[in-house]
């Protein structure tokens, strides 16, 4: 006869996840992400103010390249932060990933430029942005793990969408601030000081950031594998076990992250300079055009996750790296025709980007197993991040003077048919659990017990220990 479900009083079991609690972890997720792209945002779209400040009479390249250098340090974020949130917790890393990053972005306001203290300007400048991609080498792959591992096995894509509703919004709202900032001040004020203000604005989203994780327990699988210690006992075991047993995601995950990136930082932060240099858009207009795809972006990328809970991740994603490989030529042909066009040729190319990016949180965490998930993602990620993502600029910038404004679309082409080849082993996780130490959508993982879910979806984390009598009593024994 089957044992009888346990009840329990404590308001933090899993069996307590809700909606209202579900929505709370998208809060927290969402406030970090926002935080870690406003940040990428507001340097990308100052480059000329940055450019002015630090590297007078030297032309975009350096600014260009320090952003790139912030990239440097995103593996080995992800190598220190991600094993530790598999050993200690995915909430405990995420909160010191936020306070660093907000703490850095704040602290670029503050450092003098070139002409008041020479080169210690550009050295300091240098100095935040290696400590800003530190934490966010963390902070990436444990937002996208948290979200995933809270998050209902139907509709995984729909809630993690989210995620990168954050990433919209927080380059978005570093948009909206120096436009504002570029329509209320003079261009002498706003080369002087106002570019300082969006930087001092992350210190108060971190902190925001930092009250709404400090509410919120870790995630139910996270729990599960402590309370059947299953969890890694040292960082350095998650390490170990990551790269000798789950080196084939790594490096697919590797190769989508390819396509993901050069499109990502191609579209929003290379863009701006794109469109004032090689098609003679002014500044404020590249933002607007800038602001209008993105705001549709925002309105409509939960249709993308909530598509691939119904029809699949794969499908999602071929559909986009086939779109884009396919419309990025047209596009940007489009946005040579003018700022009315140029809104509908980045629109677009916006709208079939969505796929892959509204996508990731419910895709990537689950090519992992829980016990090395947050370190998988946090390394493969950045890795790829660093190479690809961080360079984009640069090598879009190099490019378009070597052989034409149309190179950035040669490019995202080049990494589409990347992306390809990463996701043809990529097993199917879309409906499949995420919990315990098997690989979602592999045998595996269908040989572990399954857990009832409860009425709203959410996982009924304790009451895996009641599928079966013998199950219960095993579970019993050793709790005993």
């Amino acid at each position: 006869m089957p044992v009888e479900m346990e009840k329990t009083d404590d308001a933090s079991s899993p069996d307590e996840v809700d909606t209202k609690t579900l929505k709370r972890a998208v809060g927290a997720s969402m406030i970090g992400n926002a935080t870690e792209w406003y940040d990428y945002g507001v340097y990308a779209y100052l480059t000329a103010e940055i450019t002015h400040n630090f590297f007078p009479d030297m032309g975009n390249a350096p600014t260009l390249l320090v952003y790139a250098v912030s990239f440097i340090l995103r593996p080995l974020g992800g190598i220190v932060w991600g094993p530790i949130g598999d050993r200690l917790g995915r909430n405990k890393v995420m909160a010191m990933t936020i306070i660093l990053m907000s703490v850095g972005t704040a602290l670029v306001g503050f450092i003098p430029s070139y002409q008041s203290i020479g080169w210690l300007a550009p050295a300091f400048l240098v100095l935040l942005r290696i400590v800003q991609g530190f934490s966010t080498g963390g902070e990436y792959g444990g937002a996208a793990t948290f979200m995933a591992e809270y998050s209902p096995d139907k509709k995984r894509g729909f809630w993690g969408s989210f995620l990168e509703c954050g990433t919209l919004l927080g380059f978005s709202g570093g948009l909206a601030v120096v436009l504002i900032l570029r329509a209320a001040l003079t261009d002498d004020q706003m080369t002087d000081w106002g570019w300082r203000i969006p930087f001092l604005i992350g210190l108060p989203l971190g902190l925001v950031g930092l009250y709404l994780r400090s509410r919120m327990e870790d995630t139910p699988v996270f729990r599960e594998l402590q309370d059947n210690d299953e969890a890694e006992e040292a960082a350095t075991g998650a390490l170990k076990n990551l790269f000798q047993d789950y080196w084939q995601p790594i490096v697919r995950l590797f190769l989508m992250v390819v396509a993901l990136n050069i499109a990502n930082y191609t579209l929003l932060t290379y863009m701006p300079t794109y469109m004032s240099d090689s098609l003679g858009i002014s500044a404020t207009q590249s933002d607007i055009v800038l602001l209008i795809g993105q705001l549709i972006m925002v309105a409509l990328i939960w249709t993308a996750g909530s598509t691939s809970d119904r029809v699949g991740r794969k499908p999602m994603w071929w559909f986009s790296l086939a779109a884009i490989f396919v419309l990025a030529v047209p596009c940007f042909w489009l946005m040579g025709q003018g700022m009315g066009w140029a809104i509908v040729g980045f629109t677009i190319l916006g709208l079939v980007y969505l796929p892959q990016l509204g996508t990731i949180s419910a895709t990537f965490p689950a090519m992992f197993p829980a016990h090395v998930r947050y370190a998988g993602m946090a390394i493969s990620y950045n890795i790829s991040t660093a190479a690809f993502g961080g360079t984009a600029s640069l090598v879009n910038d190099w490019m378009v003077g070597w052989g034409g404004r149309y190179m950035p679309a040669y490019y995202m082409m080049f990494a589409m048919v990347i992306g390809a080849i990463g996701l043809l082993k990529v097993p199917e996780t879309a409906g499949r659990s995420i919990r315990g130490r098997g690989t979602p959508g592999t045998e595996e993982a269908e040989d572990e017990p399954q857990r009832p879910q409860d009425r709203s979806g959410i996982h009924n984390v304790s009451g895996i220990r009641d599928v079966s009598k013998e199950f219960g009593v095993r579970r019993r024994r050793r709790d005993e």
